[in-house]
């Protein structure tokens, strides 16, 4: 797969080569602007001395003008106005103002939703699908029709099945959502071809400008009348570390992230935008943010207007700058911080660095320089919606598919089905399927034309007029339809009308009459249904359980622009399902019983409280998390793997705080104990594990996803205290044709993953016995153990044993 898509890029790069064709101003463009001269035009000096020296030039107001998204420009030294807020989820959006659509780019490559994008588990797939948006962002930009500075991706962990936005996220697993902020950053804002950039280009030039938010802890829009403006998410010091801060972490020190956008809520009492410990202290000081701090829309106006969490603006203003913020969303900044200086809330100190900061990554981005010299100069519509980019985005949506059920009925017959028919409120579905914070797609394929590419003679009928399908008074037309039909595709689900921004849900099952739908179409139907969920979040639809005729379920997100195509290419058997399920399905009995204010992850009997993912969930699932068939039969085995590490530190072992242990003596740790993972050398603590894997066959070729989890050792004394019930410490998407073996190897390092975090935040590796799985929790799985030991005294750190 990594050399199909590396084929698909080198195709875009070598069409795209032609004279440069940009027409941007620039402040120092010598033709209009008589400050070329002033050292921030010399663009042999460091980006620091350029913004430093541009800043001192500005009056207060003028200051005060460029802290805001709609950034005023500096007319008198040549300096454009900038918008800053554009949008780049899953393709080059319209959403932001940054950003619009004309004659001359009447639309942009639409991905499916993140959230089936992340069901690949494909991390290459990831990266080229960034690149892919950037070159189509730089494309716009050149033309005038985009900026440079895209707010995406949205790296929030999918905690509640019931959030509206969980379809913009990579799903509920900490460090797939981290791998997948790692990649798509990278895509954005890569300049070079390699696909992992060097340290040593970080700080460096920028194609597009990526942001991770939101930060943090952020996961309710409106549910039961609790918005997100007036939420305060009371977060545990053991969750913010193990679940919430991990997408953002990563994102800043490995991909580099050159922003990070503070969230509206706050968090244990404090407004996440105003709070100088999560935004200076962590962002800034511990994690190195290369780059500005943004705050999403209006959250400054918020502390003042809706929570009344200060006196006055200018309070608002001095407090949201004070602790790390360097641009405002909104018009807070530029309203109220000349007035903050004058009244000694804020130092210009302060103003000017958060200033410097947003003008070096402008300056990374070339926005002062020469367009004609940068790189990427020669982009324009003509790579807008290639051929190659909608082919991804196509390849996208048929990896992410997930197979759920399947009685045998599946793939179809493109030679022997007879009397086929689609139904169903999404089996037409166009903009539903594009999800949201989408632009303009270049192009739809709807389930009925993806179909009728297969069966030109099939029959449709909605069933429901849309998906909240308050009426029964278009069921009685699809039965009928049904009833004359040997093979049924029945396409139901949700949209932006139940789940979005500003929407999560209060139940888990299909809207409306959507349910009696597939009952009277499956109990009408000659032979055999597919049921199709299109959908962000999980559905409660363990009703088919009784319905003997639905002979496979596919669960396809909202695929994208092609999404049709995917879906009739996987039913038809043209391409092998090997998505696999980012989240945990519910019962609806699992909404009934947790609020969604709930941020707790862990379980906790004493309260009833059953926990929340697939790490902490003590309820049955109806499938869970990395769940996902195929179409061949894989087997795996675990080729090479360490049976022992030993470690050494120079600190006392601790006891965590959810371990019952017996007392140490001075010599020697005990089983259970566990090592501060700040004393241990973590660099040496990482070990290879190789993992076999057969396609079984009969027929298909096709790709497997390899999920490697973790079962800490001890976790019968410890599980009940705040250890996962099993983690996911690795994953590789493989392809194998019928009869081969491939085989993968994954990194594991031992404080990352194998660690247990306490209840002060505090990670620690538990001495012991660990147990590795290979395999998802619905397949057999292959187990290791490995022995996490003390060295004795004089043995290496990191020392291993097969």
């Amino acid at each position: 797969m990594k050399t199909q898509l590396h084929l698909l890029l080198s195709l875009t790069f070598l069409l795209s080569l032609s004279l440069p064709i940009v027409s941007q101003k620039h402040a120092c463009d010598k033709a209009s602007s008589q400050t070329t001269t002033f050292p921030f035009c010399d663009t042999s000096l460091p980006y620091q001395t350029r913004a430093s020296d541009l800043v001192s030039r500005l009056t207060l107001q003028e200051k005060a003008q460029q802290l805001v998204n709609a950034a005023a420009g500096i007319p008198r030294l040549g300096v454009p106005p900038y918008e800053w807020w554009s949008e780049a989820l899953h393709g080059v959006s319209n959403v932001g103002p940054g950003t619009k659509f004309n004659k001359t780019v009447p639309g942009a490559t639409s991905f499916p939703a993140v959230i089936l994008s992340a069901a690949s588990f494909n991390e290459s797939l990831w990266l080229e699908m960034g690149r892919v948006v950037s070159t189509e962002a730089r494309s716009m930009y050149n033309v005038g029709l985009a900026g440079l500075t895209f707010w995406s991706p949205n790296v929030n962990v999918f905690r509640d099945p019931r959030w509206g936005r969980g379809q913009e996220t990579p799903g509920e697993d900490p460090l797939v959502v981290s791998k997948y902020a790692v990649k798509y950053v990278r895509g954005l804002q890569q300049v070079g071809d390699d696909e992992e950039d060097d340290d040593d280009e970080r700080g460096g030039r920028l194609k597009v400008s990526s942001c991770c938010k939101h930060y943090t802890a952020y996961d309710l829009d409106n549910w039961k009348g609790i918005d997100r403006f007036h939420f305060d998410a009371k977060v545990t010091k053991q969750d913010l570390e193990d679940t919430y801060q991990p997408p953002f972490k990563s994102c800043v020190e490995e991909g580099h992230v050159s922003s990070v956008m503070c969230s509206y809520n706050r968090v244990n009492g404090i407004p996440t935008c105003a709070d100088p410990d999560l935004l200076q202290g962590v962002v800034r000081d511990q994690w190195d943010l290369d780059g500005y701090i943004v705050s999403d829309c209006d959250s400054v106006q918020v502390f003042y207007e809706t929570i009344k969490y200060t006196p006055t603006p200018e309070d608002a203003v001095a407090l949201a700058l004070k602790a790390g913020l360097n641009m405002n969303c909104g018009n807070y900044l530029g309203r109220y911080t000349v007035n903050a200086v004058k009244l000694n809330k804020v130092d210009v100190s302060i103003v000017d660095q958060a200033l410097v900061y947003n003008y070096i990554v402008l300056m990374r981005l070339g926005f002062f320089d020469d367009p004609e010299s940068l790189p990427f100069a020669n982009l324009g519509p003509s790579d807008v919606c290639t051929q190659s980019n909608q082919q991804l985005a196509l390849e996208a949506a048929k990896q992410g598919i997930v197979l759920l059920e399947n009685k045998g009925s599946l793939p179809l017959s493109k030679f022997n089905t007879k009397k086929l028919a689609l139904i169903g409120p999404n089996a037409n579905a166009t903009t539903v399927m594009i999800s949201n914070y989408a632009g303009i797609p270049c192009r739809y394929t709807s389930p009925l034309q993806g179909l009728r590419k297969y069966e030109s003679g099939l029959s449709y009928a909605a069933g429901c007029r849309d998906v909240k399908c308050r009426d029964q008074s278009l069921i009685a037309g699809a039965v009928k339809v049904a009833a004359n039909s040997d093979v049924v595709v029945l396409v139901v689900g949700l949209d932006q009308s139940v789940e979005a921004e500003g929407l999560d849900r209060v139940n888990l099952t299909l809207p409306g009459f959507q349910e009696k739908l597939v009952k009277d179409v499956a109990g009408a139907t000659n032979g055999i249904v597919i049921l199709v969920i299109m959908a962000a979040g999980p559905i409660d639809i363990s009703f088919i359980q009784s319905i003997s005729n639905i002979g496979g379920i596919l669960w396809v997100g909202y695929p994208g622009q092609d999404g049709g195509d995917a879906i009739a290419q996987v039913i038809f058997g043209d391409y092998n399902p090997g998505g696999r399920s980012p989240f945990t399905w519910y019962p609806q009995s699992y909404v009934d019983q947790v609020p969604m204010t709930d941020m707790n992850m862990r379980a906790n009997s004493s309260r009833n409280y059953p926990g929340r993912t697939y790490r902490f969930y003590t309820g049955k699932p109806l499938y869970p998390f990395g769940h996902g068939l195929s179409y061949s039969s894989f087997s795996t085995f675990i080729a090479a793997a360490p049976s022992t590490i030993f470690v050494q530190s120079n600190s006392t072992a601790s006891s965590l705080a959810f371990i019952n242990h017996d007392e140490l003596d001075d010599q020697s740790l005990y089983e259970g104990e566990a090592l501060d993972a700040s004393t241990l050398n973590c660099l040496d603590l990482t070990f290879l594990l190789v993992v076999g894997v057969k396609n079984n066959g009969p027929q298909y070729d096709g790709s497997h996803v390899v999920l490697v989890f973790w079962e800490p050792a001890g976790w019968e004394k410890i599980g009940g205290g705040g250890a996962p019930v099993s983690q996911l410490v690795a994953f590789e998407r493989v392809e194998v044709e019928v009869g081969e073996v491939e085989f993968v190897t994954v990194k594991i390092n031992v404080c990352q993953e194998l660690s247990v975090v306490d209840g002060e935040g505090k990670r620690k590796v538990v001495i012991g016995k660990h147990t590795v799985l290979v395999g998802s929790p619905s397949e057999a799985q292959v187990k290791h153990q490995i022995d996490v030991r003390v060295s004795a005294s004089g043995n290496g750190e990191g020392f291993m044993s097969n």
